[in-house]
């Protein structure tokens, strides 16, 4: 069984900051990427940034400069500094990890944390 347990969610007004974090925990291979997806009301799931074991990272255009993710290998943990908050960041913030080579052992994904911006 593995849990991957998000933290670090809340709310906070136009402009602010917060950081995500995520913990893997249970029996697992190794993880590999390490991304956060997030889902506002009404709209589909959508990536906002990846990072591979390695340290390789890409971003939603939409957050490209205001938000850095990083992941500590040793503690199996990524996580999300977000920077100049917007109202449009408001939504639930999930952490997803794969186990193994592009998730072949396993494909995981974390409860989530609500992100709200007020304006």
């Amino acid at each position: 069984q593995v849990q991957l347990v998000e933290s670090g969610g809340g709310l906070v007004q136009a402009g602010g900051s917060l950081t995500l974090s995520c913990a893997a925990s249970g029996s697992f291979f190794s993880i590999n990427a390490m991304n956060w997806y997030r889902q506002a009301p009404g709209k589909q799931r959508e990536l906002v940034a990846g990072i591979t074991r390695g340290g390789i990272t890409n971003y939603a255009d939409s957050v490209k400069g205001r938000f850095t993710i990083s992941r500590d290998n040793a503690k199996n943990m990524v996580f999300l500094q977000m920077n100049s908050l917007e109202p449009e960041d408001t939504a639930v913030y999930h952490c997803y990890a794969d186990d193994g080579y592009r998730g072949l052992v396993g494909r995981y994904w974390g409860q989530g944390t609500q992100v709200t911006v007020s304006s």
